[in-house]
């Protein structure tokens, strides 16, 4: 199987998955990677994630120019694009509406404390963006003061974005952030989370670069 079958049939099932799990619904949600060529293959625009097949799929230029035939790409490939200029490590972009940390979102409320041992291990910090305008140049700029240090960020009133070296990497960073809201929801409800000690951090992050 060549390379850009390979990676379609990765980013179909990622697509797929987070249809699956909810974390889009209709249309919603956008997913990318980059070609071996220096390209990017993603989703199109106005596509439900859970029915997205490869030949749906759309190839474009680094500066976002369309090289493949048929659909459009997502009006959301702005942010994608912006994420593998300012980060070189980078081979996959994920954008869904997980329920809760949507939810968090939208409260302007980003997951920031370290509270559950394998998001400060797995992910760190999730800052929330300010709230910017979907489908607009905005969307770049309000994600421009965390996205060289964060892996997972979380957009105000829209929903979440992860990247990471593969399609897997990304998509498993999107699950951890909808399960650490979903925990933290709930120990709110319980009475509220008690946040890790800056020596228990340091603790917790020694002994898994060991």
């Amino acid at each position: 199987m060549s390379p850009h079958a390979d990676l379609a049939r990765l980013l179909v099932s990622v697509s797929h998955r987070l249809y699956e799990r909810g974390f889009v619904t209709a249309n919603d949600g956008n997913v990318s990677a980059l070609l071996p060529n220096g390209n990017i293959l993603a989703t199109p625009t106005s596509m439900n994630k859970g029915s997205v097949g490869e030949s749906d799929l759309v190839e474009l230029a680094p500066d976002g120019a369309l090289i493949s035939s048929g659909r459009g790409a997502s009006s959301e490939i702005g942010m994608h694009l912006f994420i593998y200029r300012e980060r070189a490590d980078v081979q996959a972009v994920v954008h869904a509406h997980p329920t809760y940390a949507t939810g968090f979102a939208a409260a302007r409320i980003g997951l920031t404390e370290p509270v559950f041992p394998e998001v400060v291990v797995g992910l760190g910090r999730i800052p929330l963006a300010s709230y910017a305008t979907p489908s607009t140049h905005e969307v770049a700029e309000s994600i421009a003061p965390f996205v060289k240090e964060a892996n997972a960020i979380m957009l105000a009133n829209h929903g979440v974005v992860t990247y990471g070296k593969s399609l897997d990497d990304a998509y498993y960073k999107m699950e951890k952030v909808e399960h650490a809201a979903h925990m933290l929801f709930v120990a709110r409800m319980l009475g509220g989370e008690r946040v890790l000690s800056g020596g228990e951090v340091g603790k917790l992050l020694s002994t898994f670069k060991k």
